[in-house]
């Protein structure tokens, strides 16, 4: 059995920050309470730039461990499916969009993981961060535009503005734009390595 180590370096407490904001972003977005909502904001953005900030002291002084490329991708996953989660249940968007992006994210990222494992690495491709790109775009676009909503001298000035940039249809097609996205980049994952699929079926089968 393959002995596993967990190296808590400066990149990987990054990186474990950031679970751990991810609950504390959706109590205090969950909140009734405006400063707790502007506080979920400030959180999420703390959160995010763990995401920027590990990577680049990973790579300037050379903390690249396999414990740390398995944990980076799924904190990243557990805080934009926490997000879309709270979305739904705050009725903004609709959950059979989120479940999509949610079920395809941990797939992947639990390939990519088993991948890693057996030193068969699968390089992010240029789409698929677009894809991230654009999840963050989105999850971005109405966190901002919701506390906002929940800040009175700011919805009072800017009202009508929020609520055109926050009607249903429109939060709907960016939606849809991040779920087909979502899941052409996991077909083409799949596709691109189709080969290590095989691999991986023909050794469960034969266990």
């Amino acid at each position: 059995m393959r002995k596993v180590s967990i190296e808590l370096n400066t990149p990987n407490q990054l990186t474990l920050l950031r679970v751990l904001l991810t609950p504390v972003f959706a109590l205090f977005i969950l909140s009734e309470s405006s400063l707790y909502k502007q506080l979920a904001l400030l959180v999420f953005v703390i959160a995010a730039l763990t995401d920027w900030y590990d990577g680049w002291i990973a790579r300037k002084f050379g903390y690249i461990s396999r414990w740390g490329k398995f944990l980076d991708p799924l904190a990243d996953k557990v805080l934009t499916s926490v997000a879309f989660l709270v979305y739904v249940r705050l009725g903004l968007i609709d959950a059979w969009m989120a479940w999509i992006v949610i079920v395809r994210d941990f797939l992947i990222t639990g390939l990519r993981s088993y991948a890693e494992y057996k030193d068969q690495p699968i390089v992010t491709s240029k789409s698929a961060q677009a894809k991230t790109f654009g999840q963050f775009v989105v999850i971005y676009y109405i966190l901002i535009l919701y506390v906002a909503r929940s800040i009175p001298p700011v919805y009072e000035e800017f009202g009508p503005t929020i609520d055109l940039l926050m009607q249903p249809l429109v939060l709907f097609g960016m939606m849809l734009l991040v779920t087909i996205t979502t899941v052409g980049t996991g077909i083409s994952y799949l596709f691109d390595n189709r080969k290590f699929l095989r691999e991986l079926y023909e050794h469960f089968r034969s266990r």
